[in-house]
């Protein structure tokens, strides 16, 4: 209960992303899953489409420039903007969105210096950017330094990083040495024979979460994960533990939409996977890329 003259603790998100008429990817996914958990969100489209482009070339319709930016400032001057911890951005329609979503997020961060951004650069994957390469560039240089957590998968943080990312190794260093301080990779090298890995890197913490390939997984795995372990972050669970958990969940919900021979992900079947997974999942703690010393810098040379 509330006491007049006293607000609840901000627990609202906003979610920047996609938007499909079917399907479980971007703020399909995130915004499910984070009303699931217990969180309002405010849902922003930033492209809109019939299904997700894998499934084939359709319609996309992007909002003119100036209009996104004067929704984005509407939002910034919300009188409930209070209401909010939290900001996700996933997908982007075009580079001209970048600065509206920073200017948002700064925003928010000035209301309430507590509350989380987290983006999610979605950029690309092992074929290359399926983004234009300004728009990629502006998340790499705008955003992702004001974040306090990107959820890059290995392909997008290979080339936000110019970097080639072919073991545990040079993942954690890459992952250490780019901004944000928090970096969850997803579709990271796995330990386990047959397996892929989501991996956190935190300036001392180095988690790998890992479990087995599932052959030709729908879409939308980053964006659930994305919004999943902020759900865990804000309901007060440890990295550790909200790795665990959120990895066990998705996994848990592409397995079985796996098994029946989905081409979606079937959140609004297996919504309980998401407050309390069953799934097993490997959790290991690696040595942290800073605890890595050249010979010379052992013996204090």
């Amino acid at each position: 209960m509330i006491v007049q003259g006293e607000t609840a603790a901000p627990r609202a998100v906003i979610v920047v992303s996609s938007h499909v008429a079917r399907g479980s990817v971007g703020n399909r996914a995130a915004v499910f899953a984070l009303e699931t958990l217990g969180h309002p969100v405010w849902a922003v489209p930033t492209v809109m489409l019939p299904w997700h482009p894998g499934h084939g070339r359709a319609t996309r319709i992007v909002p003119p420039t100036d209009q996104f930016a004067a929704f984005m400032a509407d939002l910034e001057r919300a009188p409930w903007l209070g209401e909010v911890t939290a900001v996700l951005s996933g997908y982007l329609g075009e580079a001209g969105q970048v600065e509206a979503v920073a200017s948002l997020v700064e925003t928010v961060k000035a209301r309430n210096p507590q509350a989380l951004y987290i983006c999610d650069p979605v950029i690309g994957d092992k074929g290359g950017l399926y983004v234009a390469e300004a728009l990629a560039s502006g998340i790499r240089d705008r955003l992702l330094p004001l974040a306090d957590i990107a959820t890059p998968n290995r392909y997008e943080l290979e080339w936000l990083t110019g970097t080639t990312l072919d073991d545990m190794r040079t993942t954690m260093a890459a992952a250490l040495a780019a901004p944000p301080p928090t970096m969850l990779v997803t579709s990271a090298p796995a330990m386990m024979a047959g397996g892929t890995g989501n991996l956190l890197v935190t300036e001392t913490q180095a988690l790998l979460a890992e479990h087995r390939t599932v052959e030709r997984p729908p879409n939308g795995l980053g964006d659930l994960s994305a919004a999943v372990f902020l759900a865990r972050l804000l309901a007060g669970q440890p990295a550790a533990k909200a790795l665990q958990s959120t990895t066990a969940s998705v996994y848990e919900i592409l397995a079985r939409t796996s098994k029946r021979g989905g081409d979606e992900l079937q959140l609004e079947t297996d919504a309980q996977s998401l407050s309390h997974p069953m799934a097993q999942v490997e959790l290991r703690t690696l040595i942290h890329p800073s605890r890595r010393r050249k010979p010379d810098q052992d013996s204090g040379a």
